[in-house]
């Protein structure tokens, strides 16, 4: 309501939210326009019979752009794989590791090295892609084969996905919210009407009964809820700064919290999980079949004991991985330190710092955990009750998270304002003035 209210009132707020509209809209319009070359209608119809796969994912992650040949086919993914790449990297690096220290100037530093990195990475995955549709047997994905043919594929691709990060870091300078992730908040719910129509036809056609359809609906909202709930969820840890005299003043002696949140590593290790996993059945999609490759795919397929055993342990591991990158407890206590703040009844520094990361490290178990169900949720629909389910349990968590982010920085767009009006028609002087 504060948000509709801003938007009639401030014209600023109204200008980003109308800016950010319109280059959404100059995205999906773009997922639409073909590379050249390639036989959309036979593509398309292998991406229907291979949802359960690594080009599945991808598809979904580029609002079906992928399955259009479009000629934004790679989406956004290399961006962000560059980027997870060079967050890594800054904890090993120690070029890196100082240029992160070093500000803003720093990070436009970084972010530099990342879009350098993001072209490189389109490039080889347009490359593998031209050559992916034009080695595969008696499927006709290209019109004309060739050597143009791949080079007009990588650059086209390439030059797509630059202009995809361009309207990202447009979106988040210019518009509200963070660009790259309302790309992929787009691209996936591009994807839900189609999803939903076909559920109701299912409903029709007397493959899926009204009441399995409203418990569904009705599991569905209390999903989100649920992670709703979890990902505004913080374990508070009490921090006192000690009093300290400078001359005349006394500085410090204040009470605040150091927060925690439930998930610190976001959507990250389940898209890694499903990444590693969906990567051999990718493979075997294009060998001949054969013994070894059809006990493979039943051993890891979709519904098996040993996929759900690596795809939850995955989750595990990756939470704590990515936690353990984006959230450095010795640092945080370290300058805790230098600052004169403490955690009652710890002694600073070392113990400190074990202190942080063991509460770290309970509340990321939890958090994997809380993960795992909700990215296996969609499964359980899918066999218990044979239904298209059209929010999967990775996509749920992106559109939920990107909602929320979006609606706090509207928020704070909103309260910024309100303040910046105590000042609109005050007269400030000097001493002298």
């Amino acid at each position: 309501m504060a948000a509709v209210e801003g938007l009639t009132k401030i014209p600023e707020l109204r200008r980003r939210i109308l800016f950010t509209i319109s280059l959404l809209a100059v995205y999906r319009i773009g997922c639409h326009i073909p590379v050249p070359g390639i036989n959309t209608e036979t593509l398309s119809r292998f991406f229907q019979t291979n949802q359960g796969t690594l080009f599945g994912m991808l598809n979904m992650f580029s609002g079906r752009a992928l399955e259009n040949a479009s000629i934004f086919a790679l989406g956004i993914m290399p961006y962000i794989s560059s980027s997870i790449i060079f967050q890594l990297l800054t904890v090993v690096w120690p070029y890196l590791n100082s240029l992160s220290k070093e500000g803003e100037a720093g990070r436009r530093k970084i972010n530099q090295y990342t879009r350098y990195a993001t072209v490189v990475l389109a490039m080889f995955q347009g490359f593998g892609i031209a050559s992916a549709l034009m080695s595969a047997e008696n499927a006709n994905f290209v019109l004309f084969p060739g050597v143009k043919f791949k080079l007009l594929s990588v650059i086209t691709l390439a030059a797509g996905t630059s202009f995809i990060m361009w309207l990202g870091e447009q979106i988040t300078d210019r518009g509200i919210g963070n660009g790259i992730s309302l790309i992929i908040f787009s691209g996936i719910s591009a994807g839900i009407p189609v999803s939903a129509k076909q559920t109701f036809q299912m409903v029709k056609d007397g493959q899926l009964t009204p009441i399995a359809l409203v418990i569904i609906m009705a599991l569905m909202v209390l999903v989100i809820g649920v992670i709703i709930f979890l990902e505004q969820g913080q374990r508070r840890i009490a921090i006192q700064y000690a009093k300290r005299q400078v001359g005349r003043r006394l500085y410090g002696g204040q009470s605040t919290h150091l927060p925690l949140k439930i998930n610190t590593s976001g959507v990250i290790p389940p898209i890694f999980a499903s990444s590693l996993l969906m990567a051999p059945l990718t493979i075997i999609t294009f060998l001949p079949p054969n013994p070894v490759s059809d006990a493979i795919r039943d051993v890891i397929n979709h519904g098996s004991t040993l996929y759900y055993t690596a795809y939850v342990s995955l989750i595990v591991f990756f939470c704590f991985f990515y936690t353990a990158v984006v959230f450095n407890p010795e640092d945080v206590a370290e300058n805790l330190k230098k600052h004169g703040g403490y955690v009652p009844g710890i002694r600073p520094g070392k113990n400190t710092s074990e202190y942080i990361d063991r509460v770290l490290s309970r509340i990321t178990f939890g958090g994997a955990l809380y993960l795992a169900l909700v990215c296996l949720l969609p499964d359980f629909l899918i066999n218990k009750f044979k239904v298209s389910f059209f929010f999967g349990g990775t996509t749920l968590l992106i559109l939920v998270g990107v909602a929320l982010d979006t609606v706090a920085q509207i928020q704070t767009f909103l309260l910024t304002r309100d303040y910046e009006g105590f000042m609109k028609n005050a007269n400030l002087r000097g001493r002298r003035g």
